[in-house]
């Protein structure tokens, strides 16, 4: 239930030369502008401080002080202190175990009845009322079981009723340690990151060439080169990410995976004459153009490459392997892989005897539909 329910309609108060008005008209103006703005708070904030109330208690004090603070309830009423209040400790000697008792000091919205009047005036014909009371909040100290619960209004503890300023543990009646705030609640809590995840499967890959425009290696070597010898490229793709499903307002920090199988069975020759090739396959992802609706993803597809000699227990990975059926020549290293694939392509293009020529499949035929990206945003 909020204030919302209890408030039973939303008017605006006119007045006129010559109405004549009584103390309930203009009490109505108070209450109203008072719902409306409780009725914010309860709706922006959440039940806790919102700014001072600092407790300052240290061991073997006997009393603690609270500073000027302001706080809203779960209801979205203000608890306003406008100056210090010094508040002695609970008078035990400890709890039934001999241990320090602890207590938390907790803080609420004082009601009408509790609140000291200021200034009383008199009335016309014999009338004479309270024109102005003091506004204090009430401060208590609850007990707490051995379980760290609330031994008395748990209910409003935890909604927010009562806010909880401080925890103390008190022996001998006075201050077993210095105050503690695990329990106390700030009414603007810290805002954490917005985080999304998804796994786009790009309806589009398209062809990116990871040579164009490359800038200069060490000593004028070319990165191409660099890059070839080291990773064996093989090509390049790129596609589209559509991240507005996570309802980003700006562009987060994205981090983003190839997900898929990495071997690949490549098809060549002619039908008469089948020659099939396996290849392992990865991807060294960038983004690029990150935005809030999405980013681009460039791939340098890397093929594994290495000695196809046995080492130790477990079978041969054979990186670009041979034709099927054919016995691995386990002397050799495994082939260049852009040589392997211009040579499979070649294959292709010249077929073999009872058959149609095949064409060698593209990176683009060979990933679509089985590498997607996975991706995951994180705004601060």
């Amino acid at each position: 239930m909020s204030s919302l329910d209890d408030t039973r309609s939303v008017e605006r108060q006119r007045f006129f030369d010559g109405q004549r008005l009584f103390a309930a008209d203009l009490q109505r103006i108070e209450e109203f502008n008072r719902e409306m703005r409780w009725l914010h708070n309860e709706s922006l904030h959440q039940p806790g401080v919102g700014n001072g109330f600092a407790v300052v208690g240290h061991k073997g004090d006997r009393e603690v002080v609270v500073g000027a603070g302001y706080a809203i309830d779960d209801l979205g009423r203000e608890i306003v202190l406008t100056g210090s209040r010094t508040i002695p400790v609970q008078p035990v000697a400890g709890d039934p175990t001999g241990q320090p008792q602890s207590f938390v000091l907790t803080v609420q919205y004082p009601d009408d009845d509790d609140l000291e009047e200021v200034e009383r005036r008199e009335g016309i014909c014999g009338t004479r009322g309270a024109v102005r009371l003091r506004e204090e909040p009430i401060f208590c100290w609850v007990a707490l079981n051995p379980d760290g619960s609330p031994a008395d209004d748990q209910v409003g503890i935890v909604t927010g009723r009562r806010l909880v300023l401080a925890e103390v543990a008190v022996r001998d009646c006075k201050l077993d340690r210095d105050v503690g705030f695990v329990q106390r609640r700030n009414a603007r809590p810290q805002l954490g990151p917005h985080i999304a995840c998804g796994v786009e499967a790009p309806t589009r890959w398209e062809e990116w060439d990871p040579w164009k425009d490359a800038d200069g290696g060490p000593e004028g070597t070319e990165l191409p080169v660099i890059l070839g010898s080291l990773y064996q490229l093989v090509g390049g793709l790129q596609a589209e990410i559509d991240t507005r499903s996570a309802g980003f307002p700006r562009a987060p920090g994205y981090f983003a995976r190839i997900d898929g199988e990495r071997t690949f069975t490549i098809d060549v020759g002619s039908e008469g004459e089948p020659q099939t090739f396996t290849a392992i396959l990865d991807g060294q992802l960038s983004i690029v153009e990150p935005a809030a609706a999405g980013f681009r993803v460039q791939v340098l597809v890397l093929a594994f490459t290495g000695n196809r000699r046995q080492v130790g227990p477990g079978p041969v990975l054979g990186i670009l392997g041979p034709p099927a059926g054919g016995e691995p020549d386990v002397s050799a290293s495994t082939p260049n892989p852009p040589a392997a694939l211009a040579e499979a392509a070649a294959v292709g293009e010249e077929g073999g005897e009872g058959g149609e020529d095949r064409e060698p499949p593209t990176l683009v035929e060979l990933v679509t539909g089985v590498w997607n990206v996975g991706w995951m945003g994180v705004e601060q």
